[in-house]
């Protein structure tokens, strides 16, 4: 599998990651077999967040009960894990940061994270607050690593005036059906056109500029407020279906596959978080990563997915 550095880090890291919010009602079979598969396919990177499976650090702690790494293997693989989400508010205070970066560690049964990511933005937040407790993370050994999600480029500047860490990667939602990140660019100053409204501060575009790894969440969803599959829904995607089924035919892999290859084919290096608790649909997907799609089947998608070319 294609791999790359993550930001500026000097982390080797797998263009695929596995997201593991799905696994809290798993047996600790069924974890490892997913884990197993997952490095034997290439992935090395695993994606965790403090919220995942309803009860604060559920998740984690599954992967950890369940997968008990050893010395060995912890370090072969690259741990993240997200914090800032809490019932029905945000917060990026110093002293939630700290604790819950503890309770990260305890789950996951390890002494460091190689990446913490700031989960969604805290209007509340206050960069030195933010600041103090990545450089007691730091300082401790406890946290490699610093990175953001779904943020916007003047979000991530505001916590630079404080944050001397670099941030190495922003976590945000990416398909090829709900791509505005992309897709504005192409249509800029088209007046009247949803597609020319600037919605995140160009953000693909700033990630480049300052080597910020993108990761692509939801990379088979139509995104917007309906959440549903855009793979095999013939019904409000018949052309992407069809360029989707002929690529896969021409490149001897699944749907999913091409969908995934339209992600990695961009020039940012951008990872995608794979969210399946299945093995054999894991195996299905990782193909995709390895796929270079040309230009012209690129832009094939990008139109039957719905977006224009002005």
């Amino acid at each position: 599998m294609k791999t790359f550095e993550l930001g500026k880090s000097g982390v080797t890291a797998s263009s695929v990651v596995l997201g593991l919010m799905r696994i809290g009602t798993l047996e600790d079979g069924a974890i490892r077999q997913l884990y197993t598969k997952a490095r034997d396919v290439g992935i090395t990177m695993f994606d965790h967040a403090d919220i995942y499976g309803g009860s604060p650090h559920h998740c984690e702690q599954r992967f950890g009960e369940a997968v008990r790494l050893s010395a060995a293997e912890r370090e072969a693989i690259v741990l993240q894990s997200k914090c800032g989400i809490r019932r029905r508010y945000f917060d990026f205070s110093k002293e939630h940061i700290l604790e819950s970066v503890d309770g990260s560690l305890a789950a996951l049964k390890t002494d460091y994270l190689d990446v913490l990511l700031l989960h969604r933005p805290d209007a509340l937040v206050e960069p030195e607050d933010v600041a103090e407790a990545f450089d007691a993370l730091q300082a401790s050994g406890k946290v490699r690593h610093f990175g953001v999600s779904n943020h916007t480029p003047a979000q991530i500047d505001l916590l630079k005036t404080a944050v001397r860490q670099p941030l190495v990667a922003n976590q945000l939602q990416l398909s090829v059906t709900h791509a505005p990140s992309v897709a504005f660019g192409v249509a800029a100053n088209m007046a009247g056109n949803e597609q020319s409204i600037d919605r995140d501060g160009e953000v693909v575009v700033y990630s480049r500029i300052n080597r910020m790894t993108i990761q692509a969440w939801s990379p088979f969803q139509r995104g917007g407020p309906i959440r549903s599959i855009f793979l095999g829904d013939t019904e409000n995607f018949p052309d992407l279906n069809v360029a989707l089924n002929e690529l896969a035919e021409k490149y001897a892999v699944s749907p999913s596959a091409i969908a995934l290859a339209w992600i990695g084919r961009h020039p940012a290096n951008m990872q995608t978080v794979l969210g399946t608790t299945s093995p054999d649909r894991l195996a299905d997907i990782v193909p995709g990563a390895d796929i270079q799609l040309t230009r012209e089947e690129w832009y094939r998608l990008f139109i039957a997915a719905g977006h224009i070319l002005p």
